[in-house]
């Protein structure tokens, strides 16, 4: 295997590791956007619908959006600001 195809793979790998990482620390990918939990700069809602759309489902803070097999369920504190994605 030559020394290029051989750092491709290595990127691809990293790249993927690092996606699964921020996915296991609340967080879900719109388009090119990453929506967070992350207490430091938490989304509010309007970020969450601007960037995602409308989600599949809705319960009062509660939202839920599925994409393909993948469900993330986002809760809201009650002044709009995201506080978890499972």
């Amino acid at each position: 295997m030559n020394r290029k195809l051989k750092l491709i793979i290595a990127s691809l790998f990293i790249s993927i590791f690092m996606t699964e990482s921020a996915m296991a620390r609340g967080s879900m990918r719109c388009g090119t956007h990453m929506i967070t939990s992350d207490p430091a700069g938490p989304s509010g809602k309007y970020e969450v619908l601007k960037r995602c759309g409308d989600p599949t489902e809705r319960y009062g803070d509660t939202w839920i959006y599925k994409r393909g097999s993948v469900t993330h369920t986002l809760e809201f504190s009650s002044n709009g600001q995201l506080r978890n994605i499972k």
